[in-house]
């Protein structure tokens, strides 16, 4: 890849100008400068890890890895994995059980480099920091400093785990989410602090690999922006796995160790040999001396944007992690998308996707997208639900899920689908046929008249809605009789078909 326009700057060293510098070489960043390039932008990426790829490279991939092998030792134990000790040994290591993992990560970081490369994006290697509003001072131990400067920055440096009191200092036997891959062997007893979705996958794998896992939560209510029907069963699907979940409580103070004795705020004491901290996460702008930019973060080191994802000076945007909430790869990416789409005023989309499926890999896998039946409640909006259960499909009962279920949420006025929510096998894949059909208005009449294949789980969504029309006519007529019984108490008429008048259409 060749520089662009190289200068000898007022600042010493080399100074390049492009159009556009992205600060990250994530998901977000990778995906907003490819999408620049695309369309003839003179693109800077900085990276300072010794490899591209971000969070999803470096933990999310081996995390997913791990899965997949605890998968096939919970349901095929008698099949002969290739490189794969079926018999657990006493000594085991996380690693032991991620015999895919560098392959995958290889393939992934090579992925993205090609990506960058095809678009012609320049990469710098090395740790960026501000020097004013439009310049970039990228840093490197073997190299002299160089000088980038562009009319729009992308601030895209994601975030690392979040180590709150009393796990803020390094402890063996303590880890978060990204370092306990590296944990030297396979603990007995295991306690998670923090029972967000990272935590929570992270107990259903290891209490399947044979750990006594216990899943410790401050919040009340577990998980509670998912469908709370789902969240019920996540939670009853982990006890059954044998994790011990306790809510609404919080770790006060920690012994050494290990092993480690957590003092609750209840009184009550955990034991663990092991202790994984999963209580969200930090940005990674420290260093990027922001306040040379005009900028500053937040307490956790989070960037506030606008609807376009500026911040605090337009030319400036920041996507992915680094914004918060909800640091996800899909949304990250769509953010950066659209990130360039507002700076450089592309043509060719004009909003954000305003549906977002959310994914946990617990196992089971769970996944959402739209409105709740808790926020249809909440918000005062007319719903009708359908359910399907994977016991009562061909597939389901095949693959021997008897816990999964589909749960479809539909406007009572017109039946347009609102809200698709689901837990079992292929979740996270099968919520994107509700994503599609919201994102196209689509109503009950579409999953009626299409044809799914036979034997599979798609065609829940087929039977999903036959319960949820089931279930509106039943309340139809309920709203009839109710109506005609209040006409007959005012007319004396006992007249029932009057009370049908403004009822919507079956």
């Amino acid at each position: 890849m060749q520089l662009s326009g190289q200068t000898v700057g007022r600042l010493g060293g080399t100074s390049v100008r492009y159009d556009l510098i992205v600060i990250g070489g994530g998901v977000a960043g990778e995906k907003a400068a490819a999408q620049a390039a695309y369309f003839g932008k003179r693109v800077a990426l900085v990276e300072q890890s010794p490899a591209l790829g971000g969070a999803v490279g470096n933990t999310s991939i081996p995390f997913k890895a791990l899965r997949e092998t605890a998968l096939y030792l919970a349901g095929f134990r008698t099949r002969n994995l290739r490189g794969i000790d079926i018999q657990l040994k006493e000594r085991s290591t996380l690693r032991d059980f991620m015999s895919q993992e560098h392959a995958l990560v290889r393939d992934f970081r090579f992925k993205v480099a090609s990506n960058l490369d095809h678009h012609d994006v320049d990469v710098f290697p090395g740790h960026a920091s501000f020097v004013d509003p439009h310049t970039i001072k990228v840093e490197h131990l073997r190299r002299p400093p160089t000088f980038l400067s562009a009319e729009v920055i992308l601030i895209a440096c994601g975030s690392r785990p979040y180590r709150p009191k009393p796990f803020d200092r390094k402890v063996e036997g303590v880890y978060d989410s990204n370092t306990f891959m590296h944990a030297n062997c396979m603990p007995r007893r295991l306690a998670i602090v923090g029972g967000g979705p990272i935590g929570c996958e992270y107990a259903s794998i290891l209490a399947l690999l044979g750990c006594s896992v216990t899943l410790i939560d401050g919040n009340d209510a577990f998980l509670p922006f998912l469908d709370s029907e789902v969240a019920n069963l996540l939670q009853q699907s982990l006890s059954e796995t044998g994790v011990d979940l306790l809510l609404a409580r919080r770790v006060e103070s920690v012994s050494a160790g290990p092993p480690f004795t957590l003092a609750l705020d209840d009184g009550q004491e955990v034991e663990a040999d092991t202790v994984v901290v999963a209580a969200g996460r930090t940005g990674n702008t420290e260093g990027l001396a922001l306040e040379n930019a005009g900028l500053a973060a937040d307490a956790r080191g989070l960037l506030k944007v606008n609807e376009r994802f500026q911040t605090a000076q337009p030319h400036i945007l920041a996507a992915g992690d680094v914004i918060g909430f909800p640091a996800l790869a899909s949304t990250s990416m769509e953010q950066a998308r659209m990130a360039m789409i507002h700076a450089f005023d592309l043509k060719y989309r004009q909003q954000t996707a305003m549906l977002r499926p959310y994914g946990i890999y617990t196992i089971p896998e769970c996944s959402m997208v739209g409105t709740t039946e808790d926020g249809a409640q909440r918000d005062g909006i007319g719903y009708v639900v359908g359910r399907a259960r994977y016991r009562d499909n061909a597939r389901g009962g095949i693959i021997g899920d008897d816990a999964g279920f589909l749960k479809l949420v539909f406007a009572a006025d017109d039946m347009r689908l609102i809200g698709a929510h689901m837990l079992g096998e292929q979740a996270i894949e099968l919520i994107n046929i509700g994503l599609l059909a919201m994102e196209r208005g689509a109503t009950f009449q579409t999953f009626i008249d299409a044809c799914f294949n036979f034997p599979s789980l798609a065609e829940l969504y087929k039977y999903a809605t036959y319960d949820a029309m089931k279930r509106r006519q039943q309340g139809r007529m309920r709203g009839i009789e109710l109506a005609a019984a209040q006409v007959g108490r005012e007319d004396g008429s006992g007249s029932r078909i009057a009370g049908t008048a403004g009822l919507p259409p079956a």
